[in-house]
C-alpha cells in the first residue's frame, strides 16, 4: 500500500455548522462582498471540491463562515492499494493464435 496526499474540502460542513444548509444561502453574502458568482457555480464550489479557486472568493467565503483557509481545505493521507490485473497469474495464451476468416459469396463457387 502506499500513501496519498489529498485535499479534504469542508464548505459543507463548515456551513451547516453556521446554519446555511443551502447553497443558495451563500449568494447574497457573496454578493454583499463584492463576489459576482451565479447560484450554479456556488453549487459547485459547495458540492464538490473545486481543482481552481479565487482568491477573492476564497476570502469572502472565510469572512462569511468566520473561519480560516485551513478550515475550509484540509490536507489529509489517504492508503491506496496498488491495482492487480485480473487473472494477472492465470496460464498464457500459449499457441492460440487467431484464424483469418474466410467470406463466401453464394454465387462464387468455392
Amino acid at each position: 500500500m502506499t500513501t496519498k496526499t489529498v485535499l479534504r474540502w469542508n464548505l459543507r460542513q463548515l456551513m451547516a455548522e453556521n446554519g446555511m444548509f443551502h447553497t443558495t444561502d451563500l449568494v447574497e453574502p457573496l454578493h454583499q462582498r463584492g463576489v459576482e458568482i451565479s447560484r450554479q457555480m456556488v453549487h459547485r464550489v459547495a458540492t464538490k471540491a473545486p481543482q481552481r479557486i479565487n482568491l477573492d472568493l476564497l476570502a469572502a467565503l472565510c469572512d462569511i463562515l468566520s473561519c480560516t483557509p485551513n478550515d475550509l481545505l484540509e490536507l489529509a493521507q489517504e492508503q491506496v492499494r496498488e491495482a492487480t490485473a485480473v487473472n494477472d497469474t492465470g496460464p498464457g495464451i500459449g499457441a492460440l493464435r487467431p484464424i483469418r476468416a474466410r467470406i463466401r459469396r453464394p454465387d462464387q463457387p468455392d
